[in-house]
């Protein structure tokens, strides 16, 4: 696939530009022709420490991938048959504008929906979308496909998203993974978790929902159902305080009612908790008493056991137990989420704060199958939406409810232009595609929600054939539009980076080619919340006010009033019935980042085909072998897929991993047809791994 390259690299700074909390420090060969070779962790970088995943060092296979868009395109077919024609980029961007101009004068500007997420982390080249947004009165996006349960969950407690230093995990005395596929999905992680046992004899407990690569890594690995990590929290703070491992001296001076939630808790045994989520007694016992014997505990809370109804809720129980330990004192200890509060980057320019209207509605992201459907509520009942601009990311594979996004972009009256780099099933729907840079071919600047560094991202090789960066298009769209007048819309990438660590007090741009990155880590003390939390009185909440807490939000939504005043198992998940009587959890696959790598043979090659993962004893029941063709649905569609036998899951769960291509599947409808978009409580987001289904022979 790669042609012949010069010898002798020379090794290039930069950072991965990927959704993933590890966001790594990477060196980059780069041969005099200009071409990319193989990329290596950095070993200066003290998190990143010299190890990367796989699909990332492979990243040549992207980059010069035979299929890349390399021209600007206009449809000359019906909506999704894929005809395209090559066409300037002046008419191109022509067009565009054209037709949000038309949007805007039949319906308003609200009629014109920018749409875009983390195909790209980078600061300037992902979230200068805003600025345009805000300079026309677009209509505003409400981030809802990631992160708000987990947010949310994490500051309830601690009330700022920080915590301890995650290089920390290398010191521990034990490492709890909860959540999370770190394998697969924050290689980084697992490096310092590893080093913890090497070097100090540290024990790695991993909790999820099927015994993924992490869970087989660990000393104790704990498969529960879907939902309930609430449950199994509780029954461990309930031995902690039966058994003497409660600090008491520690959660009278640091917590809000600990007395409160012992009586609570003496009320959720491990008998309790075992019947709700499948695991024994005695393995819950075992793993209370390990936390609360080890008091160098380093709790690694991730993202996946969020992505439920009550992921709140889930994700604050979980992060109560170190409060109750007191492991918050000890170097190596406390509960990490992410680091997003450490940063403070006045991104003003970038976004054009200065031109917001709070009066614009903003959408949700993840319903956009509703709004594009016309759902009155989605709509905020306000106009339709008939112009989208979108940016890094793609819809139509990894948005949930895919049978209404695909009749809201089949409608004639939605003109859609993507941007992109590949040929995506989004980009297929469009009427203009227009050909994007990939991270080496423009400049950024990038921070890591998993660790503490800003770290630059700059241009090293040249962007092939009539490729731009996504910058250039936002600002020639401004300009073509009218946009309120804006300095952002004036600077380069490298002028952005300037101006925002310079605004920020860190550093310049100067500063960061020369260093490479930003350390930002607060010292122990306040990374350790020693001072006290982040609520007026200091004090760690075991009791939330849940629509008081400072996390992202477009005001309360879903059953907030419902929800339990203390860390509890709260049933308001999408509950497996005599109709449907599986769980479904739609889970990372190693070898493909959310769509992207879904293009390269190396990750599909790995990943081979879309299985869905079920238990020889469910298997059984239905008739089902091993690679049977078989089909699983619900009441939003049914998708047809393969099943792989699976030793260690929970009775009635399935999990299918990875986000296909909906062309992968036999019938062309993905998984994300079954998953659902209603709000979760208190802010909202999307419960991808919380969907009930009934599974069959097909």
């Amino acid at each position: 696939m790669n042609a012949p390259v010069a010898k002798d690299p020379v090794l290039k700074a930069t950072a991965c530009p990927h959704d993933c909390p590890s966001t790594c420090a990477l060196e980059v060969e780069l041969f005099a022709d200009g071409r990319i070779g193989r990329i290596k962790g950095a070993r200066a970088n003290a998190y990143t420490a010299g190890v990367i995943c796989a699909k990332v060092a492979r990243y040549s296979d992207r980059l010069y991938h035979p299929d890349r868009l390399m021209q600007p395109m206009k449809r000359v077919g019906a909506k999704g048959e894929g005809r395209f024609e090559p066409i300037s980029w002046d008419e191109a961007l022509d067009l565009v504008a054209s037709a949000f101009l038309k949007a805007e004068a039949e319906h308003g500007a609200q009629a014109v929906w920018p749409y875009h997420y983390a195909g790209t982390m980078g600061l300037v080249q992902r979230d200068s979308i805003h600025r345009l947004r805000h300079a026309k009165g677009y209509s505003r996006q409400f981030d809802t496909i990631c992160t708000n349960p987990a947010w949310t969950g994490y500051i309830a407690g601690t009330g700022r998203l920080a915590g301890p230093d995650p290089r920390e995990i290398a010191v521990a005395d034990m490492v709890v993974i909860w959540g999370t596929n770190a394998v697969s999905t924050q290689v980084n992680v697992m490096t310092h978790a590893i080093t913890a046992r090497k070097t100090r004899g540290a024990k790695i407990v991993a909790i999820d929902v099927y015994p993924t690569q992490t869970v087989k890594q660990a000393d104790l690995g704990l498969v529960l159902k879907p939902g309930t990590d609430a449950a199994l929290a509780c029954a461990v703070m309930h031995v902690l305080f039966r058994d003497g491992h409660a600090d008491r001296d520690y959660l009278a001076r640091y917590t809000d009612c600990p007395d409160e939630l012992e009586a609570h808790v003496a009320q959720r045994p491990p008998e309790w908790a075992a019947a709700i989520t499948g695991l024994s007694v005695e393995e819950i016992e075992l793993f209370a008493h390990m936390v609360g014997q080890t008091k160098r505990t380093f709790f690694r809370l991730g993202y996946g056991f969020t992505r439920q109804r009550n992921g709140a809720v889930s994700m604050h129980a979980a992060s109560c137990i170190a409060a109750v330990t007191g492991a918050w004192q000890y170097e190596g200890g406390g509960a990490f989420h992410n680091n997003g509060a450490i940063y403070t980057l006045d991104k003003s320019m970038i976004e054009g704060h200065s031109l917001i209207d709070p009066a614009v509605r903003q959408l949700d992201q993840s319903q956009i199958g509703r709004v594009l459907t016309g759902d009155a509520e989605a709509l905020r009942h306000g106009p339709p939406v008939t112009a989208m601009l979108i940016q890094n990311t793609n819809p139509v594979s990894v948005a949930p409810e895919q049978e209404l996004v695909k009749q809201g972009f089949a409608r004639e009256d939605l003109f859609v232009c993507v941007h992109e780099q590949f040929m995506t099933e989004t980009a297929k729907m469009a009427d203009v595609v227009l050909p994007a840079t990939q991270f080496l071919e423009h400049d950024d600047v990038y921070k890591g929600g998993g660790h503490q560094y800003i770290l630059l991202g700059p241009k090293l090789a040249e962007a092939p054939g009539e490729t731009r960066e996504n910058l250039y298009v936002l600002n020639e769209i401004a300009r073509r539009v009218g946009a309120a007048e804006h300095p952002g819309f004036g600077m380069s990438a490298r002028e952005h980076i300037d101006w925002m660590l310079k605004a920020s007090g860190f550093g310049s741009l100067e500063e960061i080619e020369r260093d490479r990155w930003v350390d930002c880590q607060p010292n122990f003390r306040k990374a350790h919340y020693l001072d006290g939390f982040n609520w007026p009185d200091g004090k760690f909440r075991f009791k939330p006010e849940w629509t008081a807490v400072l996390a992202p939000n477009d005001g309360p939504m879903g059953p907030f009033a419902d929800m339990p005043t203390l860390p509890d198992h709260w049933a308001v998940n999408e509950a497996a019935n005599e109709e449907h009587p599986f769980r479904l959890a739609t889970s990372p696959a190693r070898s493909f980042l959310n769509s992207t790598f879904n293009e390269t043979a190396s990750s599909r090659d790995k990943e081979g085909r879309p299985d869905l993962m079920i238990g020889p004893k469910d298997a059984e029941r239905l008739g089902i072998a091993d690679g049977d063709r078989i089909r699983i649905g619900n009441r939003r569609g049914a998708v047809i897929l393969h099943a792989r036998l699976t030793e260690g899951l929970k009775p009635g769960v399935v999990v299918a991993e990875g986000i296909w291509p909906n062309d992968a599947y036999p019938d062309g409808r993905g998984i994300n047809t079954l998953t659902g978009a209603d709000a979760v409580a208190p802010y909202g987001g999307a419960a991808f791994h919380d969907t009930a289904v009934w599974v069959c022979k097909d």
